[in-house]
């Protein structure tokens, strides 16, 4: 019986023991992973102090731009990350011995990756971004790679997966838009150098430290090394600020650099080194990538929303349009449809740009009361609108406002559908043909219609040309000219943009027989002849082709754009190029001869003259033309 007991409990014994010993493995396993990744010692870690996400994606805000490729998107391969980043290796990293050279193979140390892969983007005010310009034809394997497309508000940018911000900054625009433009022209001279250079120096040395401590023979540079991160260390905890700094610190930095000197000119482990330092290249670089990406954000929120001042007035003359009901508001309809006077089309949701557009266009008039202007606005800004251009008056011209939900149409395919849609602008962005090889990119803004445009043989059945204005333009010059032109049979009346043509979207048209070599065109003046649109019905055409366009792959504003431009295929009358200046949104560098000379000053882009962020030396020119006289105005504290 004993012996059956000992037969029984001695495996027992064994089995509870050989449980506890794994138990207490796991024990110490759970123990040691957390150190591991707390000292950066896993294999491929990357410490970094922001969730990492894929730079190939456009910034998140409340928007975002569409884009389009020429030949397909060509990305940029790793290989070329790789090679930036052995750069600063060779420029950080140890110094190597002949031997180890040896050792190692000159072809392995000197191993350099070259790539030649650009990007192209385009973006609309209702921004949206779309070409590549002389770009080779990309290799099999990278030619049906699809564009990543996402939408921000009226804009829309199309930026190719696998762009980055490179270190000079001309592919910014790929991924962060317009708001690069902005940022290199208020760019500050960087502060505090001092304690900037002191963390990099600390970098440079926490990442030799560990090889040196391991070397017996080199105990006092060492504790040398050692002591300089230490006091660093210190000195950075109590300050941020060069201003914070102690007295002689210039001497610490002479003393770290040279102790760094030395620890680079003895043999080390370079493979734990280059990890160290690689670590801290990715560290900084995703923090400078996650700051880029708030600022980014910043500034769309900035430029797409109304502000605060503009709100204030738009509520106070609703308001006070409710408490005026007695007032006659309707002027006589008979002019709103008399064919012989001069009919300007304004499509905006902006009291003051439609203003400064009305006030512009009829202070250089020389008849002043032939002008009609025919502001459609939507119904959150319809009475505020109203109210407005009842208390002020421009000269003898007369103000019709519109609210587009209220329309009676005809054509029942839109009329349950309509709303206001303003024009849409495009940046383009694209390599020189004469210089395929080059990195630097170009970028230009084109616009065209908004959906709503398409309805004006609707809206104004019994007009035969009226001339549409966008409402971030000024008038500097009498139009009248415009209702004398003849457009030769032609629909549109448009400055050319042969700076983008058809061809080069070719991939994204979906229409064939087109003629590749046909120039964009601009919105912002416009002469449209309506007869001649009813004859070729092109408001059906442009439903048809706006159908035919839509896949699901791409935001609708995207979709607009090829339609748009088919459907005034060879129906385009190119206006001179003195008629419209264009580009004061955007554009830093106009010359202040070419805006004097200009009839007509063009704010496409995203900075609006209305805005904070408005480019400050075009603003003159606009705000010259804004009624200050309101009561609202000054209440409201409205002052662009």
């Amino acid at each position: 019986m004993k012996g059956g007991v000992s037969s029984y409990s001695l495996p027992s014994k064994r089995g509870w023991r050989g449980l506890a010993v794994a138990v207490f493995g796991l024990v110490i396993l759970s123990m040691l992973v957390p150190l591991v990744f707390l000292l950066g010692l896993h294999n491929g870690f990357h410490s970094t102090g922001y969730v990492s996400d894929d730079r190939r994606s456009a910034p998140n805000g409340l928007k975002n731009y569409d884009l389009v490729d020429q030949n397909g998107p060509i990305n940029q391969s790793e290989d070329e990350k790789s090679t930036h980043i052995d750069d600063l290796m060779k420029r950080l990293g140890p110094t190597l011995s002949k031997d180890v050279i040896k050792s190692l193979g000159e072809e392995a140390v000197n191993n350099t990756v070259s790539t030649d892969s650009m990007q192209g983007t385009a973006e609309s005010r209702n921004d949206t971004s779309l070409v590549q310009k002389g770009l080779p034809e990309p290799p099999p394997e990278k030619k049906d790679k699809k564009v990543n497309v996402t939408k921000v508000k009226g804009q829309v940018t199309e930026y190719v997966k696998g762009a980055t911000v490179d270190e000079t900054g001309k592919s910014c625009q790929l991924e962060f838009g317009s708001y690069c433009l902005w940022r290199e022209e208020h760019k500050e001279e960087m502060k505090d150098s001092i304690v900037k250079k002191m963390k990099d120096q600390l970098f440079v040395a926490r990442a030799y430290f560990p090889s040196i401590a391991k070397l017996p023979t080199h105990d006092k540079l060492s504790r040398e090394l050692r002591q300089n991160i230490q006091e660093f260390e210190r000195i950075l905890s109590e300050s941020t600020t060069d201003t914070d700094l102690p007295p002689h610190i210039g001497k610490k930095l002479q003393k770290m650099e040279a102790t760094i000197g030395k620890a680079k000119s003895f043999p080390v482990d370079c493979n734990n080194v280059d990890k160290k330092l690689r670590q801290i290249l990715d560290l900084t670089e995703d923090e400078a990538h996650f700051h880029m990406k708030q600022s980014a954000f910043l500034y769309q929120l900035a430029v797409q929303t109304m502000p605060k001042s503009h709100h204030c007035l738009s509520m106070r003359l609703t308001v006070e349009y409710f408490k005026s009901q007695s007032l006659d508001m309707e002027l006589p309809s008979d002019k709103y449809v008399n064919p012989a006077l001069h009919h300007y089309v304004i499509f905006s949701n902006n009291i003051l740009a439609s203003s400064v557009v009305i006030n512009s266009t009829v202070m250089h008039a020389k008849e002043s009361a032939k002008q009609v202007f025919h502001v459609l606005t939507d119904g959150q800004n319809y009475y505020a609108m109203k109210l407005w251009f009842f208390r002020n008056s421009y000269k003898e011209a007369t103000i019709h406002v519109m609210k587009i939900e209220d329309l009676n149409l005809d054509n029942s395919d839109v009329a349950n559908s309509v709303h206001l849609s303003l024009s849409n602008e495009f940046r383009v962005s694209f390599r020189s043909v004469d210089k395929p090889q080059t990195t630097q990119m170009s970028t230009e803004y084109i616009s065209v219609f908004g959906d709503t445009h398409f309805l004006l043989p609707e809206l104004f059945p019994d007009l035969k040309k009226v001339v549409v204005l966008d409402d971030d333009i000024v008038v500097k010059q009498d139009l009248s000219p415009l209702w004398s032109l003849d457009m030769e049979g032609k629909v549109n009346g448009a400055v050319n943009f042969c700076s983008v043509r058809l061809g080069q979207l070719k991939n994204y048209l979906v229409e064939d027989g087109y003629n590749q070599g046909s120039c964009t065109w601009m919105s912002g003046l416009n002469v449209v002849d309506l007869v001649k649109w009813k004859e070729r019905n092109l408001t059906q055409t442009y439903h048809r082709l706006l159908q035919k366009q839509r896949t699901g792959e791409t935001s609708a504003r995207v979709e607009a754009l090829p339609a748009n431009l088919l459907t005034f295929q060879d129906l385009i009358y190119p206006l001179d190029d003195s008629w419209v200046l264009s580009g004061l949104g955007h554009n830093y560098g106009i010359d202040a001869q070419a805006i004097k000379k200009a009839a007509v000053l063009h704010y496409n882009g995203n900075m609006k003259p209305w805005l904070e962020l408005g480019i400050p030396k075009y603003k003159a020119y606009w705000k010259m033309f804004l009624l200050r006289n309101d009561l609202f105005m000054s209440e409201c504290n409205v002052n662009p």
